[in-house]
């Protein structure tokens, strides 16, 4: 990592790849048209009770009994149904034409009879991509466990792979932009398609960027090897530079999130249905903040000056870099405008073995990732701390000798140029040609969360977080040891300090809480679920600044309700009056309410919502009441006296001289004023 306080650098230790063969999985796909749902009946109910009566009786009339429970419940579901087969004791499918699934169930909840209503959901295997190496094993010669194992889901050996597989069948990323904030892109590496998109080049110094200009409209990667000769001379002298080939960080971090896939080519990309942007920003000895953060802008779609944003925004942001210290204003101004923009960001942790998270991922706002062992402890080059927000896969190779195999790379898409790239050269990581860092796990978690926006386009970047966090899966606390081979024993996660933390159980924290290694370990099915039945509260406020004694009005008709459901309650609460607020001013249970604040302060409401199913939400709002202007009095014009002496005479005293003179005419005529 640079030390240079200015500069940037990727956050991986360039490696690669190994896994298992698949395993076949039951997953839901997409419900029939027509409805169809199972009901269980709540024990003692009238209908749980003629279920028991038939149950033995002939096919004939246990079908009769079926079909009267059904039309006992046509009248709560407002359309005839149709009786299925017996699930258990007290259940069985109820199907129904011209009404969704999601509606039945809505309505068959209400039952007084009815303990639970589900989805009858087809089901199907779910069959591995045909990606040779997606499923890759020993026998390719690749390495002990070659393949994609980080995308599966979770077993007793790979206990950090997250699930990927499985959310396939319900999201592939389609209609999403990533974009991919690195050393730019192999544009003709053999496992991307159209959806890679002409990028940026964002880089300003022509000492860095190695292509010979300077910011232009193509992202493509000419390579970052650097020399001994640059070294001892010229400017990338004396900046933390070692000699090194190129990278192609770029071009692997995108191909875990995006890599063409059931192609018969490769490796299979985690959001294999969205676009990559990529942002070049990265050249030799990494790059400048200022190039980072106008190339987020950049990626987001916000114009600056002399530079339009990219015509295809991006909705989430990846960025495996990173550099020490707090979150600078830079960074911090540029991940405002951005979240604000609606984009995800999502950044590594870093990789100097356990200490402080870095910068950008330490940022607020920023979704910050740490590297797990394919154990589900944290790796031991990876950084932890109360800022990360989720953890993935990094990688990595235990056990292993000088030239012996790594066990467990994250495999991904390079090039075999060891400076400018080899045209025909494309490879693909392994367990000789290794990826590990937490520049692998942060597209991994990137892919997903564009897997959870394909399948819910409205989310906000603060929800797509609240998603990926709820659904995680939690930390081991024992079974991560390495073996007789590495008798250390794994202690405990702690603080970071200035000393290395190698290897650690991570904390589980209760939700919301800030933990060592983020909420817990990536499930990416899970993350998809959440998004497409969830329930999430959101308060609109009228006017955003309102001013003390002026009525706001309050509004949680925005919010995200599941498909098929609706809010069933409202419940307004003032979390905080600050002084200015005692209460509200009208009703607390409906879409809307009303506050009339005194004063200037800061009010902090919350609303918590339920559905008609009983999922609840809840979702907090400060609001900023400033003062009322103050308005000058209105003073009246002031009439000057009249004055002796120079100088013009005013109109008030030639009307009153113009009075007198009449006024001694009426007196005394013939004495007034004449012309000859």
């Amino acid at each position: 990592m640079l030390k240079a306080p200015a500069h940037i650098v990727c956050l991986g230790a360039l490696f690669a790849a190994a896994m298992a063969a698949p395993t076949l999985a039951l997953t839901p796909t997409v419900e029939p048209a027509s409805a169809r749902v199972i009901v269980t009946y709540k024990a003692g109910a009238a209908l749980a009770r003629e279920h028991a009566v038939a149950r033995g009786a002939s096919r004939r009339i246990v079908a009769d009994a079926y079909q009267r429970r059904a039309d006992g419940l046509a009248r709560v579901a407002g359309v005839a149904l149709r009786a299925g087969r017996a699930v258990g004791e007290h259940a069985h499918v109820l199907m129904a034409s011209g009404m969704d699934s999601a509606t039945l169930v809505r309505r068959l909840s209400q039952d007084p009879n009815v303990a639970d209503v589900a989805i009858d959901r087809r089901q199907r295997a779910l069959l591995v991509p045909n990606d040779p190496l997606y499923a890759a094993g020993p026998a390719s010669g690749r390495g002990p466990d070659v393949g994609q194992w980080y995308l599966r889901a979770a077993g007793d050996l790979f206990r950090s792979a997250t699930n990927v597989e499985a959310a396939w069948n319900t999201s592939t990323g389609t209609g999403i932009v990533v974009a991919v904030l690195d050393t730019g892109m192999l544009f003709d590496h053999l496992d991307f398609d159209s959806r890679l998109l002409a990028g940026y080049d964002m880089i300003s110094d022509t000492n860095y960027a190695n292509d010979g200009g300077g910011r232009d409209g193509f992202a493509a990667d000419p390579g970052d090897w650097v020399t001994a000769a640059d070294i001892a001379s010229g400017p990338l002298r004396g900046i933390g530079c070692g000699v090194e080939d190129s990278s192609w960080h770029g071009t692997k971090v995108a191909g875990i999130i995006g890599a063409a896939t059931n192609n018969s080519v490769g490796m299979a990309g985690i959001a294999h249905g969205a676009r990559i942007l990529p942002v070049r920003v990265l050249g030799k000895c990494g790059g400048f903040e200022s190039d980072i953060a106008a190339g987020m802008r950049w990626a987001a779609g916000i114009d600056q000056p002399g530079l339009p944003g990219a015509a295809t925004p991006a909705k989430v942001l990846n960025l495996s870099l990173g550099g020490d210290g707090a979150c600078s204003t830079t960074y911090r101004d540029a991940v405002t405008e951005v979240v604000a923009r609606g984009a995800v960001i999502v950044a590594a942790a870093g990789n100097t073995t356990g200490r402080a998270v870095g910068s950008p991922a330490n940022c607020p706002g920023v979704i910050g990732v740490a590297g797990l062992r394919h154990a589900g402890s944290k790796v031991g080059f990876s950084d932890l701390g109360p800022e990360i927000s989720i953890a993935a896969p990094g990688g990595n190779c235990i056990n292993i000798t000088a030239g012996s195999p790594c066990l467990y790379p994250i495999l991904t898409a390079s090039n075999n140029g060891t400076r400018g790239p080899n045209a025909g050269g494309s490879i693909f990581t392994d367990s000789f040609d290794i990826s590990v860092g937490t520049s692998f796990a942060t597209p991994i978690v990137a892919g997903a969360a564009a897997l959870v926006l394909a399948a819910r386009p409205q989310l906000t970047p603060a929800e797509v977080k609240q998603i990926l966090q709820v659904s995680a899966r939690a930390f081991p606390a024992s079974g991560a040891d390495n073996g007789p081979d590495d008798p250390t024993p794994v202690t405990a996660c702690r603080a970071p300090d200035s000393t290395n933390q190698l290897q650690c159980y991570c904390p589980n924290v209760a939700a919301g809480a800030a933990g060592l290694c983020g909420a817990g370990m990536l499930d990416a099915a899970g993350a998809v679920a959440a998004a497409t039945g969830g329930l999430f509260a959101r308060i609109e406020a009228t006017p955003v600044s309102p001013q003390a004694g002026a009525a706001v009005t309050l509004s949680g008709s925005s919010s995200l309700v599941g498909n098929g459901r609706v809010v069933a309650t409202w419940a307004w609460l003032l979390v905080d009056g600050g002084g200015v607020v005692s209460g509200f001013a009208g009703a607390t249970n409906a879409a809307a309410a009303s506050l009339q604040p005194t004063a200037a302060g800061m009010v902090v409401v919350r609303l918590n919502v339920t559905d008609d199913l009983g999922a609840t939400s809840s979702a907090d709002r400060s609001i900023v009441v400033v003062a009322a202007p103050v308005v000058p009095p209105v003073v009246p014009p002031v009439v000057p006296p009249a004055t002796g002496g120079g100088g013009a005479a005013s109109w008030g005293w030639l009307l009153l001289l113009l009075g007198a003179v009449h006024s001694l005419r009426d007196r005394h005529p013939g004495r007034g004023c004449t012309t000859k």
